[in-house]
């Protein structure tokens, strides 16, 4: 069984960043572009998807390679202060994504080419709220891979 713990950490890591990738990147690749046009662009297309259809399918595959994780690994590990964590900090980050970025990112969507400059300077505003949440959450991936990581037993 411990042979599966390669594929099921690579496979686990992928989704978890999978999930919120999207929310990570879609604030920067829809900054200071034609809002009209920028949709129509492969990769935003894709982090679009991800972000629309993908999460419920993302969710559940970081659920089950983490309950496999622990499968593998021992429950014991289940109760280690640095894992509980990286739980915390990652469902955190799942919230924001979801109930903050998803309805920030249809906002910068929402715009058309004709809009006034009240709307503009609207919608500047919102690009800037959704890339301070992107840094915010991207700083507490960084944390999370550093627990995950290093696994401190230091408390």
């Amino acid at each position: 069984m411990a042979g599966l713990f390669p594929a099921l950490l690579a496979a686990h890591v992928t989704l978890a960043f999978a999930l919120l990738l999207p929310s990570l990147l879609l604030p920067f690749a829809l900054r200071g572009r034609d809002p009209d046009a920028e949709p129509r662009r492969a990769l935003t297309r894709l982090l679009l998807r991800l972000q629309g259809r993908g999460s419920l399918a993302l969710g559940l595959g970081v659920a089950v390679t983490g309950l496999a994780l622990l499968a593998v690994l021992g429950p014991q590990l289940a109760g280690q202060p640095w894992l509980l964590l990286a739980l915390l900090l990652y469902a955190v980050n799942l919230v924001a994504a979801f109930f903050v970025g998803r309805p920030g990112v249809r906002g910068l969507l929402g715009l058309s080419s004709e809009a006034g400059p009240d709307e503009q300077a609207r919608w500047r505003r919102v690009a800037r709220r959704q890339r301070y949440l992107s840094y915010l959450m991207a700083a507490t991936i960084a944390v999370i891979a550093f627990l995950m990581s290093t696994k401190p037993e230091v408390w």
